[in-house]
This record gives structure tokens, sequence and C-alpha cells, in this order.
């Protein structure tokens, strides 16, 4: 959600890596996010690896996958039944899986992680894969918080790593942030925003800094103003956000969508790096819907309940 926004500017080093044309695509994560960019990679025609630890993880993400093509198939093939499932199972035959990431960056032009925000994890895959991946791979990460420098610092690619922020559910929201370091080049960054408009996306360039245009780390300030002892409920805050600002949805229910560990990750990522800021305090109550398991709609309960 766009709560705040920043004026930016792009730096781009030289580079001898000619721009490259993504047509094969791994991604790291089989959550909601990973799932939702193979999706859409799927449907416009690349061939997409989707990673993670578990066979199991992953037959839920093309389950998942799978889900939402038939939703929009019901709208797109109404009258045309036989055409819906030829489409569903074109855009199925582009997306296969794997559990050995290393494999998957092989043979790939990019190599996306949509995993936990964890500084360590992220760095981690990416020092791994650098060592495999061919040398025109670009390298990019989801992250809606960390630095996408601090990211690239790991690998020896600075110049083809980037930021690619996408927003949940991917199939239906149009923005794409692309992110640039100083040492991103001119030909990935550019590579990188051809590959979000093939996606049929709408890519807005953002200089890589803590966080992306669009962080989500403000709805911090929304849970205080919601909380027991703040000036209003989580409904109210949810109404006045989406009446009042015209956001499709409050930060509770965006929260709720995204889960609850996650927006813990990214407070607490922030925290640690800029302890005496009260934006990123600890916040009681999402604290205590995480220990308690209730992380949202992919649990059943977080802040709302769902059936």
């Amino acid at each position: 959600m766009a709560f705040f926004t920043r004026q930016l500017c792009r730096h781009f080093s030289s580079s001898a890596v000619r721009n490259v044309v993504i047509k094969n695509v791994t991604i790291i994560g089989g959550g909601q996010m990973g799932a939702g960019i193979a999706q859409v990679a799927a449907t416009t025609g690349h061939s997409v690896t989707l990673v993670d630890t578990s066979d199991d993880i992953l037959k839920t993400a093309v389950k998942g996958i799978e889900g939402s093509l038939k939703r929009v198939v019901k709208k797109k093939f109404a009258d045309k039944p036989e055409a819906g499932e030829e489409f569903i199972q074109k855009v199925l035959r582009n997306v296969s899986t794997s559990t050995d990431s290393g494999s998957a960056a092989q043979r790939s032009d990019l190599v996306l992680e949509a995993i936990v925000e964890n500084l360590k994890i992220k760095q981690d895959i990416f020092h791994q894969l650098d060592k495999v991946a061919p040398e025109h791979t670009i390298f990019a990460s989801n992250t809606s918080s960390l630095p996408i420098t601090d990211i690239a610092s790991t690998t020896s690619r600075l110049d083809r790593f980037g930021g690619l922020h996408f927003f949940n559910p991917v199939p239906m929201m149009k923005l794409v942030e692309v992110v640039a370091t100083s040492a991103t080049s001119k030909e990935t960054f550019d590579s990188l925003l051809n590959f979000s408009k093939v996606l049929g996306k709408t890519p807005v360039s953002c200089k890589a800094c803590d966080g992306v245009m669009t962080s989500q780390v403000p709805l911090s300030n929304m849970f205080v103003l919601g909380s027991p002892s703040g000036h209003g409920s989580k409904e109210d805050v949810d109404i006045a956000m989406k009446l009042g600002a015209g956001h499709p949805m409050g930060p509770f229910e965006l929260a709720d969508y995204v889960g609850l560990d996650t927006i813990k990750f990214i407070i607490d990522g922030w925290s640690a790096k800029d302890p005496s800021n009260p934006l990123f305090a600890p916040i009681e109550m999402l604290n205590k819907l995480v220990a308690e398991g209730k992380l949202g709609k992919k649990t059943g309960e977080g802040f709302y309940k769902y059936k």
C-alpha cells in the first residue's frame, strides 16, 4: 500500500553484459507471492521453475496456481469452457517445480527470490547460486523492506542484481517496483523493466534504499491507532483507509493477507537496524498473534477470523 512516497533517482554502473531477454525464470519460494509471480510469468509464456524446500509445499503452490487460473477462466472464458481448460493446461505446462535451486539456476535468465524477510537467509541463497548460475543470469529480490545492496553483497554479480517488488495478489495487482542499486548496470535495469512490461505490469523505477516506495512497514502506525489504547478499532482504521485514502484494503486486512509473520520479520529487521526509532518498536498485539500461530488468512485467523 502506498502510505508514503520518496523522491527517487537512479544510479547505474557500466557493464559489459548486454541486455538479457528473460525467457527462463527461477523463482525461489513457493508461498503466496512466489506462486503468484510464477502464475503471471507462465501465463505470459515464460518457462518457470518454482523452487522450495519440499515437494509438499510445491504441490500446494501448483494447486493454488491452478485454482487461481480457474477463477480467471470463469470470467475470461465463460462461454468457452473447452478453451478455458486448454488455457489452464497451457499455462501449467510452463511451470515446473524443484527442490534443487542450484540445478534450476543453471538454466535461468533470471533468479528471483520471494522468501521470508530475513537478510542472512537471502544472502546465503544468492551466495550459493552465484557459484552455479550462468554469467548472464540476473538475480533479483522481491523484498519490500531489506536493502537490495545488502542482499547482493554476498555475490560477485553486483551489476546483474536488482529488485522486483510485486504486490499481492500478484495476478491482479499491476504495479511492480524495479529497484536499481548504485552498482546495477543499465542493461540489467532495462532487462528487469522490460520483463515487468512483458508480464503486463506497470513498472516504476526505484533507487535502492531501506525499503521501497510502498513499504508495508508504515502499517505499524496503523496498528498503534487500532490497538486497545489507540484511537479506534481495527475495523475503524480499515474503513477509514479504504474510504478516506482510496486503498483497496485497510492495513489490518492487508497484514492478514500478507501474513503476520512476514510483517513481524519486516518490523523486527528494521528495529534491529534502527532501535531508537519508535516507528519500528515491537508491537505487542502483533507479536502476541504470531506467538499464538494466528498468522492471517493462511492460518484462518489473524487480526480477523476467516472461515
